[in-house]
């Protein structure tokens, strides 16, 4: 089966109108009460809990039939994961971000990914606080606000790269080779804490590559479709393909080929 007509604009309605009524509401105003720990140290709130719900009704309502993987419900549920096998499965990521939206950064994000036959073909990442709309097509290309979006071209000189490391979930070994190789690059930060705005930081320029350890597929699919389709290159340490139903550890985003090749130097 083929996915409905106008999907693309359909799907990106919803995110905005469900922002707008359950998750923005909440921003800035988020208590204590609001929040708990679903494992240590990751959090959950209301609106990640009220958002996810929303989006995979309307999802349903959208198309029918097709299972929707939610990081909320998958920690309740982790078999939800099995959809991912399925012909075509929704992931959904209500706010990616949460420890940002909780502590009143804007470095969060509202992301719906479309995944069919192992590979994501359709993504949404919706910036609320920067009013900024990602959309991506797989052989289509990819816009923020309806404009097309391309990586800035950059050199691929260490020396001259910026790029974050996400260094929370790192092994021992894998930490102390990405401080040991950090010097050699213009500047390494700890990241944004978020993807869906760790990313489009990527393609527009405002750094050169990002190293993430674990890789979640509601956190990477919509995003890595993004890059892919701007000109950047998302693969695994090794140099394989990145799928969204794949359970490894290790995923190095960056804006070119060239790029890629200096950044993964940081694991020698």
């Amino acid at each position: 089966m083929a996915p409905p007509a106008d999907l693309i604009e359909r799907v990106g309605d919803l995110v905005e109108q469900v922002s707008a009524s359950v998750i923005e509401t909440r921003f800035a105003a988020v208590t204590g009460a609001d929040v708990r720990e679903k494992s240590p140290g990751e959090l959950v709130t209301d609106a990640d809990e009220e958002g996810e719900r929303l989006l995979t009704a309307g999802l349903a309502g959208l198309w029918p039939g097709v299972p929707v993987v939610g990081e909320e419900a998958c920690a309740a549920d982790p078999a939800l994961l099995d959809a991912l096998h399925e012909e075509w499965a929704w992931l959904v990521d209500p706010v990616d971000g949460t420890g940002n939206f909780v502590a009143g950064s804007s470095e969060w994000a509202v992301m719906v990914a479309l995944h069919h036959r192992n590979e994501t073909v359709m993504s949404w990442i919706w910036q609320p606080v920067h009013r900024r709309m990602y959309v991506a097509e797989r052989g289509a290309g990819a816009t923020v606000n309806g404009a097309s979006l391309a990586c800035v071209p950059r050199t691929g000189d260490d020396s001259m790269l910026r790029g974050a490391v996400l260094r929370r979930f790192l092994d021992a070994r894998t930490l102390a080779r990405v401080d040991a190789n950090a010097a050699r690059f213009a500047d390494v930060t700890s990241g944004r804490l978020c993807a869906g705005t760790e990313y489009p930081a990527i393609v527009e320029g405002a750094q050169d590559f990002a190293l993430f350890w674990r890789t979640l597929p509601w956190d990477h699919a919509p995003p890595v479709l993004l890059l892919e389709e701007a000109g950047g290159t998302a693969r695994r340490p090794d140099g394989s393909t990145y799928h969204p139903g794949d359970a490894r550890v290790g995923l190095l985003v960056a804006a070119n080929e060239d790029v890629w090749s200096s950044a993964v130097r940081l694991l020698d």
